[in-house]
């Protein structure tokens, strides 16, 4: 298949793109700087563009089978990009009949909240990081709205070393405990089985150590 990643260059985004082209995808790679990503292969291409400009995105979805969107901030906490981005995508992915989205967004959106413990409903979510909340929390609403073969990707907090415990995947609502934690290169694998699965397709997927 031929996926574009828009957030190619983010932290789980740059690893995704490995695991596509390892499993034989043809891949491109659309971030502000493409070359940063330090990678050579005769599968990837890099397109370098603002997920936030609609004529960039436009141009850069045509020809793909499948997208998905990594899309991040940085440290800014009053960033539109999930939401402006992804509604971007969207719009390119219904203009050019590309059907297949995986959107990463976070746990504890939607009906996964009730996963969440005490210092992320109160203290990150509900005061730190309220706005990157928002913003993910309307990201999700565009894409259940967009009528495309979506799945929403909800992992725990990021860390590049291996977990204490295996990884849940499709958390069911409710459950408790957790560690509220997966390694990025475990969610990179898993948006990277999306876009020729579908066993999720139309829902969102809980991840979680």
């Amino acid at each position: 298949m031929k996926v574009i990643v828009f957030g190619a260059t983010g932290s789980v985004g740059r690893l995704a793109v490995k695991e596509l082209l390892k499993a034989g995808h043809a891949v491109t790679a659309f971030a502000r700087r493409p070359e940063t990503l330090g990678l050579s292969d005769p599968a990837l291409s890099l397109v370098a563009g603002d997920a936030m400009q609609a004529e960039e995105v436009h141009a850069a979805v045509a020809g793909h089978d499948a997208v998905i969107v990594t899309l991040g901030a940085g440290m800014s906490r009053k960033s539109l990009i999930r939401s402006g981005g992804t509604m971007n995508v969207i719009h390119a992915m219904q203009a050019h009949g590309v059907r297949r989205l995986v959107c990463q967004s976070t746990l504890g959106a939607g009906d996964s909240w009730s996963n969440l413990n005490f210092w992320w409903k109160r203290v990150m979510f509900g005061a730190l990081l309220a706005p990157v909340f928002r913003d993910h929390e309307l990201q999700e609403q565009l894409v259940r709205a967009s009528g495309l073969d979506w799945t929403i990707v909800r992992p725990g907090a990021f860390t590049d070393a291996a977990t204490r415990r295996p990884v849940i995947e499709d958390l069911s609502v409710g459950a408790r405990g957790l560690d509220l934690r997966i390694a990025r290169a475990d969610l990179a694998r898993f948006l990277s089985r999306q876009v020729a699965e579908r066993r999720y397709l139309g829902r969102a997927v809980g991840l979680s150590s």
